[in-house]
């Protein structure tokens, strides 16, 4: 989720642990229980400041190692720690099992959307996304902001907040339903059909969707229950070649790899040099496929640049990828 999900969320964790008689008779306690909740909320996104590094480091990791079982465990460990230095007097296991509460919801919440975690390191390093709620809802920042409301007017913060529990509990049923049947439309219409995935977006009644089936991709949008496929592509393995050999070696591409499991590929051949492109057909934005991973390999079968990202348009791109005076 975003990060303001992630915070209001953290402020809901705080008005449910008033349910725990311990911190809602100790007032030091509920205080910090709520430093607590609100950082441990956020603290596996820690990780986004490797973005300042490199993109590929940042796509590589992000959601990764910080989101895996052993740091949900160190999460909380370190967060209540470091708050019980400046509480010394409140019970440290209370402030502890709520702090590290927030950590697992933040991880389990994750894996809903299409970018997804690695929440299941060390077992495995797949990548885990449901994608049947957007990384921003509406209607759950709203939800939250409107139980934050109620408590600042008065509202009992552990009746107020179980009923929003609630409801978001039911709306993510009602999600996961409404995937559910956005899939078995497709696998009815491509009976070969081997993976959907799923992108919801800002909007309630659309969704983006890439279709993989056993020789093609198809990248469609599902708008109130009606599927279009808007762009047909073939399924092409990459070529046992010296180019790709290359550029599997580069960071970038190497990062995108490890991400994405659903692209196609590019060899475009130039008089000074080769390049290769990669591009991850989840994200269509209008007529463009903004998320890529591109290489370009001169004819001493070097790299002299690459990048991977967000980028859309393509002459952003060539200056991501414009290295000096050379025409590369």
């Amino acid at each position: 989720m975003d990060t303001g999900t992630h915070i209001v969320m953290g402020v809901a964790l705080a008005g449910l642990s008033t349910l725990d008689p311990v911190v809602n008779n100790d007032p030091v306690l509920f205080n910090a229980v709520l430093v607590g909740t609100i950082v441990g909320s956020h603290a596996p996104d820690f990780d986004t400041v490797l973005k300042l590094r490199n993109n590929a480091t940042y796509i590589r990791h992000h959601r990764g190692l910080t989101h895996s079982v052993p740091a949900v465990i160190f999460w909380g460990v370190l967060i209540a720690s470091l708050i019980h230095l400046f509480f010394p007097q409140v019970n440290f296991w209370h402030l502890y099992g709520w702090t590290a509460l927030a950590v697992i919801i933040h991880v389990f919440v994750d894996i809903f959307n299409a970018y997804g975690t690695q929440a299941y390191r060390p077992f495995t390093d797949k990548w885990i996304a449901h994608g049947f709620i957007n990384t921003f809802d509406p209607y759950i920042f709203a939800l939250h902001l409107a139980g934050i409301v109620a408590w600042i007017l008065g509202a009992n913060p552990g009746t107020t907040w179980i009923l929003i529990y609630t409801v978001i509990l039911l709306y993510y049923i009602k999600r996961y339903m409404d995937k559910k049947e956005i899939v078995k439309t497709i696998k009815e219409y491509f009976p070969d059909t081997i993976e959907v995935a799923t992108s919801p977006t800002i909007k309630q009644n659309y969704w983006r969707v890439a279709i993989t089936t056993e020789n093609r991709f198809y990248v469609g949008t599902v708008e109130n229950g009606h599927i279009e496929i808007v762009d047909e592509f073939q399924k092409i393995a990459l070529p046992d070649s010296p180019v790709i050999d290359i550029a599997k070696t580069d960071k970038n591409i190497s990062a995108f790899l490890s991400f994405s499991p659903v692209y196609r590929w590019e060899i475009n051949e130039f008089d000074d040099y080769t390049e290769v492109r990669f591009i991850d057909l989840r994200y269509r934005s209008k007529t463009f496929y903004p998320f890529v991973a591109v290489v370009q390999i001169n004819l001493d079968n070097e790299i002299v640049s690459s990048y991977t990202g967000w980028i859309f348009s393509e002459h952003k791109l060539q200056n991501k990828l414009y290295v000096g005076d050379s025409p590369i």
